[in-house]
């Protein structure tokens, strides 16, 4: 599943930085993570990062984007051959 930045965001930049597939990105009013480039950093770490760092705590798992441990695993080594 991928995550989703709420509205509770306070664009503290923290989060985009930490986002190893480049997912996250500054939206018109908060930062907006892309579904088709998060993987809850599957491949890269044992828990997603932006939750990690996230101050307000404003980054749950998308309901709309629901996707099990081995579609992630899928999804990140295609984003991995993407940047090869």
């Amino acid at each position: 599943m991928a995550l989703m930045i709420t509205d509770e965001c306070i664009n503290c930049d923290v989060c985009e930085p930490e986002c190893p597939n480049n997912a996250i990105s500054a939206g018109d009013e908060i930062y907006v993570i892309d579904p088709n480039r998060c993987t809850e950093c599957v491949g890269h770490y044992d828990e997603p990062q932006c939750v990690s760092v996230c101050p307000v705590d404003c980054i749950p798992l998308d309901p709309d984007h629901k996707e099990s441990k081995e579609q992630l695993l899928l999804k990140y080594q295609a984003l991995m051959a993407e940047n090869a």
